[in-house]
């Protein structure tokens, strides 16, 4: 006399409600199915009741939605890029972020550092800040929170903003400033 495991058929006709045929000779509990919505159970319609209460009544709108426009085409982090013209170097920018619009080529920077340079590749200055923003198209930038403006002759120009006009190559700002070289000290608005 051998001994064999029993045959087992699936679990339709097995005998053994909610179990199925597994590897040859043992039997494994078969997935469970859902339930699905019986309405002549009392509790399943007392519940589908108050969901329906619940929701009933007009819908809650936000109050302001954030335009396409508003919204970064990239949003890079460690961002260091270098823009040049005719393969001179003119501008590199250092950043821990930047939120970068094509259509306008203006990218808004987080912590950054950004250095400027002639014609001929030479640095001119540096500028750094918690905040700015960058104009891709010409070089031009405003920069705002904690700005500290270099040259490296040792010029130092301090303030809480900076614009850079890059087209007539000028720094300026409508907030109080310190300037400082060598021995002289400069303050004013």
């Amino acid at each position: 006399m051998s001994l064999s495991a029993p045959e087992v058929r699936g679990p339709r006709g097995s005998g053994l409600p909610g179990w199925r045929a597994g590897p040859p000779g043992l039997l494994i509990p078969a997935p469970r199915r859902r339930r699905r919505f019986d309405a002549r159970r009392p509790g399943a319609l007392l519940a589908a009741l108050v969901l329906s209460a619940a929701c009933s009544g007009e819908a809650v709108r936000p109050t302001a939605t954030l335009a396409a426009a508003d919204t970064a085409d990239q949003v890079l982090e460690g961002v260091d890029f270098v823009m040049t013209d005719a393969g001179v170097r003119r501008t590199r920018v250092q950043a821990d972020s930047a939120f970068l619009f094509e259509s306008s080529q203006i990218a808004n920077l987080r912590h950054l550092t950004v250095t400027f340079f002639d014609a001929n590749g030479r640095e001119t200055s540096t500028i750094q800040a918690d905040s700015g923003q960058y104009l891709m198209r010409d070089g031009s930038m405003l920069a705002w929170g904690n700005v500290l403006a270099t040259t490296p002759d040792g010029k130092r120009l301090r303030s809480q903003e900076l614009r850079y006009d890059a087209r007539n190559r000028k720094i300026s700002s409508t907030l109080p400033f310190v300037f400082d070289h060598g021995d002289r000290h400069v303050e004013g608005n």
